[in-house]
């Protein structure tokens, strides 16, 4: 299925939209119904909305003043810091392969790559425990030479023989990035080739000289929540503003805006396609034909996903029932169509079944190499794997790949040239490793394992379940050292996402492990409503005024581990970030005798502006609306920022974020700190100014931010 697309988001499916230009609903506005309640604390912090202002940023500066003088000058720092980075820079952690064309290709950072490089080598030799390496693009040399602080976001390649691609480059992590044209094959930039200035955008390869890209045109070409309505054509050696629209949406379109793509497979099959973002969850899919753009006939919560033997690929987030026939295909289900059956009919389709399921079971990721298609699920939290052939009839039938419980299995990369493909394995306390597979033999073996990075010999991972408010089973996992004591003295760092439908399983965090686990500290990832652990349903229960559900998951797991003896409400700690940090923000002000420390992590905590700062329109299929009366009051209700009480003793939090980050922005940490001051409530704030929305812009400054993180809990929870 190769989508020749590149976008400037870290991931499609989570709160990373394009940046919002304007305010969409200011008050006066609003029907009255929708007005601000006369009993809500006043706004008296909307000066800090002005991410770059001279005052703004003199108020960042002072707080970050602050939290240094307590945090890096508190003994554990400095040791925190150089283990994270020895870590972060370490030459023996798995250098991630990525198929393009014969060779195999991997970007790498270390401590004389600061910004990275992209480097290549052939699979025969990547299979060597120490292949050799052939640099492609440098970062840092780039970054030198145009005095510019670049960070590399990735290659898009014109598919099937990937030589020619699109280089996204961000200044300082931001999502927004230029896009430059290089011949991988020279490794060089290709002169007078594509370039797309600086901006939130979407390209796909076309062919070799045409590009369909969705960005900002100019008036009337973006949507009311900030993204692109219009896709345009863009050919070699023409002016970018002459190039010629294909699709134009709605200036109401509420999503992450209108997306180009192209799939491709081994067979010679391609389609152009465009995806139109009618809310956070909600799409339609069209093909570009010679008589112009042709919507398909699928239900709204449906995602294209890949193109196998001239079958389209599509997974149903909802149930669906194609027109003129009556048979329904459960939410969840995997189906394909017949492309060349698409082009004649968009709207009369007929599916055949790939994907059925289970109580249980749900896919998570699809991938295909030249003949067969591959799949990873979910089964009550574990991974699985599997290989589906298409028979002759036009069948698909399906072989289980060996993988063990407790870990998760994601797929890596794929060839089209051939059926091989890498898969990558790891647990809480597993290295990673990588699999090659053969998907014609149904058949993998562990060809890279990376070596223990922290000592887990002490520790052990179980699986248990607590009872939320509302009955529901809510599992989580615990990762603890094997002769811990149930006396409730036992520092625990507990951490959660619940939205957007994201699955948050089983990963290898070698910092979390060498600054926490190793220390005698206990982690537990809790699964609750919102994420994708158990499929489309178990994020729909924790929609928009639903949204309670997922707090009372989260204190329901708290609180069973307090049952447990586990741990006590003074050696329990909870960090989060993004949507994970409004998670954090709520809990902190519905619960605030139930924690000791609070990691809240560029977050949302504004939710009656989140609508107007930064990408936050585009999530109100996620959170609802201020417009709406009941998901307004609904909003206030659980609004971190609205919900701080003067008189209430909270636990002290450290509030992190970033001033590039253009996706959650940081406003809502700015603002929540600033109202606690007001409150003469104690706080630690960290504003870095680059990294996007994450930890730092390179190793040395996720180093520093990993250890400020692990200085506080240490401090809170160990001390």
């Amino acid at each position: 299925m190769k989508r020749m697309s590149l976008t400037g988001t870290a991931s499609r499916r989570v709160a990373a939209g394009l940046a919002i230009t304007g305010a969409m609903i200011a008050a006066s506005l609003l029907p009255a119904s929708a007005q601000p309640p006369s009993s809500e604390q006043p706004d008296n912090y909307t000066w800090l909305e002005d991410i770059h202002g001279e005052r703004p940023l003199a108020w960042v500066n002072a707080e970050n003043a602050r939290t240094a003088a307590v945090l890096e000058k508190d003994s554990h720092f400095a040791p925190l810091e150089a283990d994270a980075l020895k870590v972060l820079e370490s030459p023996d952690r798995l250098a991630i392969p990525q198929f393009r064309g014969d060779a195999v290709y991997n970007t790498w950072r270390d401590a004389e790559h600061v910004r990275g490089i992209v480097r290549r080598t052939t699979l025969d030799d990547y299979l060597k425990e120490k292949p050799t390496w052939e640099t492609v693009l440098d970062y840092d040399a780039l970054s030198k030479a145009e005095k510019q602080s670049w960070v590399g976001e990735g290659l898009s390649c014109l598919q099937p023989d990937g030589e020619l691609c699109l280089v996204a480059l961000s200044a300082g992590g931001e999502d927004a990035v230029t896009l430059r044209e290089m011949n991988l094959k020279t490794a060089r930039f290709v002169e007078g080739g594509f370039v797309l200035p600086r901006g939130k955008q979407t390209v796909a390869w076309v062919d070799r000289d045409t590009l369909l890209i969705g960005r900002d045109w100019g008036p009337g070409t973006m949507s009311e929540a900030g993204y692109p309505i219009t896709v345009r054509e863009w050919k070699r050696g023409t002016p970018l503003e002459s190039a010629r629209e294909v699709f134009r949406g709605d200036i109401k379109d509420n999503g992450y805006g209108d997306r180009p793509f192209v799939l491709v497979d081994a067979q010679g099959h391609r389609a152009s396609m465009v995806q139109r973002n009618l809310t956070t969850f909600e799409s339609e899919y069209y093909l570009l034909l010679p008589g112009g753009a042709q919507k398909l006939g699928l239900a709204r919560k449906t995602s294209v996903s890949g193109l196998l033997d001239g079958q389209l690929l599509v997974t149903l987030d909802e149930d669906w029932t194609p027109k003129g026939q009556t048979k329904t295909y459960a939410q969840g289900s995997v189906i394909s169509l017949d492309l060349d059956s698409v082009k004649k009919d968009p709207e009369q389709l007929k599916p055949t079944l790939v994907f059925s399921p289970t109580a249980q079971e749900f896919v998570q990721q699809m991938d295909t190499t030249k003949d067969h298609l591959l799949v990873t699920t979910l089964d009550h939290v574990q991974g699985r794997a599997y290989v589906y052939t298409r028979s002759s009839a036009g069948q698909w039938t399906r072989k289980r790949l060996p993988v063990e419980d407790n870990q998760t299995v994601e797929l890596v990369t794929s060839s089209l040239r051939n059926n091989r493909f890498f898969i990558r394995l790891s647990g809480f306390l597993t290295p990673p490793s990588l699999c090659l597979g053969d998907a014609m033999a149904g058949a993998v073996q562990v060809a890279k394992s990376q070596k223990p990075l922290f000592d887990a010999s002490s520790d052990v991972v179980e699986q248990l379940e607590a009872t939320s408010k509302d009955g529901t089973r809510v599992p989580y996992f615990v990762v603890h050292r094997k002769d811990m004591r149930y006396d409730g003295a036992n520092p625990t760092m507990l951490t959660a996402y619940g939205g957007f439908n994201i699955a948050m399983t089983p990963a290898y965090s070698a910092v979390t492990g060498k600054l926490w686990l190793e220390r005698g500290g206990v982690f537990v990832l809790a699964n609750i409503r919102g994420g994708g652990e158990f499929g489309p349903a178990w994020h729909e229960a924790g929609l928009k005024t639903h949204r309670q559900r997922i707090y009372d998951d989260f204190y329901a797991v708290a609180q069973d581990l307090v049952t447990r003896k586990i741990t006590s409400s003074r050696r329990l700690g909870i960090l989060g970030g993004s949507n994970g940090g409004l998670l954090m923000g709520v809990e902190f002000t519905q619960h605030p005798e139930m924690w000791n420390a609070v990691v809240i992590q560029v977050p949302l905590l504004d939710m009656l502006a989140f609508e107007h700062l930064s990408a936050g329109a585009s999530w109100v299929g996620e959170y609802g609306s201020v417009s709406v009366p009941a998901e307004r009051s609904f909003l206030a209700s659980i609004s971190p920022y609205n919900q701080l009480k003067p008189g209430v003793h909270y636990p002290e939090p450290l509030i992190f974020t970033t001033t590039k980050d253009d996706r959650v922005g940081p406003v809502h940490a700015r603002k929540f700190a600033a109202r606690m001051e007001e409150f003469h409530e104690p706080f630690l704030y960290d504003e870095i100014t680059e990294g996007g929305h994450g930890a730092g812009a390179d190793n040395k400054q996720e180093a520093r931010t990993r250890a400020e993180y692990f200085t506080y809990l240490t401090m809170k929870l160990m001390d």
